[in-house]
């Protein structure tokens, strides 16, 4: 190889990585715009059938859209009316779980100290605790005199301002944390608007794609690449739903029968958590061990919701999963945990829900566009 072929090669790499490092950087940037508008599409996937089987009642796309939509909004209304009723009574009830978080952490404490206690005993030897002066006894401290009321022409000290910059600052972070949750509760109202537009013309922009397109070839690859791109979307985000349905009506059966509060909304708290890829597990545990602090003190009790839940859990991903998930979606385990390491680092949890949907609809994309069919292999399992 000449040296120009190597200087070539060399630069055609290096413009590779910055092009890599250039899309992380506006993936990370723009990762609100990117998290808005990649949950609509995934959520249009999911009303597509819905806005197909309307207009067989010869509506047009735009109304049976909008019905869908309409649906999609009254369930979330639903499901968020029904967890308001129960974050009431947990507000109610919430002097109990302090009392019980106090015994709690009471009690760790005292066990704390008895392990330091008994650790002491063993390692220190007598001599030496026998030496140990005694501690001060703070009930012959001597009087202290009382202070004198402060002159009003005085300034404050310079601790007072001190402390007074010091809330400025706490007001200052409470601003940022709110700002970002505005931010994100403001893109998020573009969703339903999102999904409508995508599912109301969608025709007009799958047409107006192939159209920027030269051969016949070229569209018909494209069309089959959008076509497996929204049947692996769809699989996986029903498959996931209907699994997550599953597990929430059998936690909150368990729940109800072991006289948890709130099982209507654990149960589906800990089915739909354990869904997420490596945590589902130990996120899932969480809303029942939290429920049950005011209601069992005893560890075989924690230990029956926990196995319990384990077994729901390991059920669900070992014998349903590859049914209505796993036949669709074909990744080997590493891919799937670099795309949710990689996704994590650009969008924090969002990217822990979003890896998987995305990494399937990039391979169904590979897998229908003969050039990029090896790095489809890659990806597959």
């Amino acid at each position: 190889m000449t040296q120009e072929a190597k200087f070539a090669s060399t630069r055609q790499l290096a413009g590779l990585l910055a092009s890599i490092l250039l899309f992380a950087c506006l993936l990370y940037l723009g990762r609100i715009f990117f998290i808005t508008f990649i949950s609509s599409i995934l959520i249009a996937f999911i009303l597509d059938p819905i806005v197909n089987a309307l207009m067989r009642f010869r509506l047009p796309r735009g109304a049976a859209s909008f019905l869908a939509c309409s649906l999609m909004l009254t369930v979330v209304y639903l499901m968020g009316l029904a967890i308001w009723m129960q974050a009431l009574g947990l507000w109610e009830d919430l002097p109990a779980y302090s009392r019980r978080v106090a015994e709690l952490v009471d009690s760790a404490t005292s066990q704390v100290e008895s392990v330091e206690k008994a650790a002491q005993d063993i390692f220190v030897p007598k001599r030496l605790r026998d030496n140990q002066p005694p501690p001060p006894d703070t009930k012959k401290s001597s009087k202290k005199k009382k202070a004198p009321a402060p002159d009003p022409n005085v300034p404050p000290p310079v601790q007072e301002v001190r402390i007074m910059q010091e809330d400025g600052q706490f007001l200052n972070v409470i601003y940022e944390k709110l700002r970002e949750y505005y931010d994100a509760a403001l893109m998020a109202s573009f969703v339903p608007f999102l999904v409508y537009f995508l599912l109301s013309w969608r025709d007009h922009m799958r047409k107006s794609m192939l159209a920027l397109l030269s051969t016949e070839g070229q569209r018909q690859n494209m069309q089959r690449a959008w076509d497996g791109i929204a049947n692996v979307a769809r699989a996986y985000l029903v498959g996931n739903f209907l699994l997550g349905i599953v597990l929430s009506i059998a936690s909150a059966i368990f729940f109800w029968f072991v006289k948890l509060p709130y099982w209507q909304v654990v149960g589906p708290m800990s089915g739909f958590l354990s869904l997420i890829p490596y945590l589902g597990l130990p996120l899932a545990v969480i809303p029942p061990f939290a429920a049950a602090l005011p209601v069992y003190s005893g560890l075989p009790a924690y230990l029956l919701i926990g196995s319990t839940t384990a077994v729901f859990h390991l059920l669900a991903l070992n014998l349903l999963y590859p049914k209505l998930v796993g036949a669709r979606v074909h990744l080997n385990p590493l891919v799937v945990t670099v795309a949710l390491m990689l996704w994590y680092l650009l969008w924090g949890g969002a990217g822990l829900v979003l890896a998987i949907p995305i990494t399937a609809g990039m391979k169904a994309a590979f897998d229908n566009i003969p050039s990029l069919r090896p790095y489809g292999k890659v990806l597959g399992d």
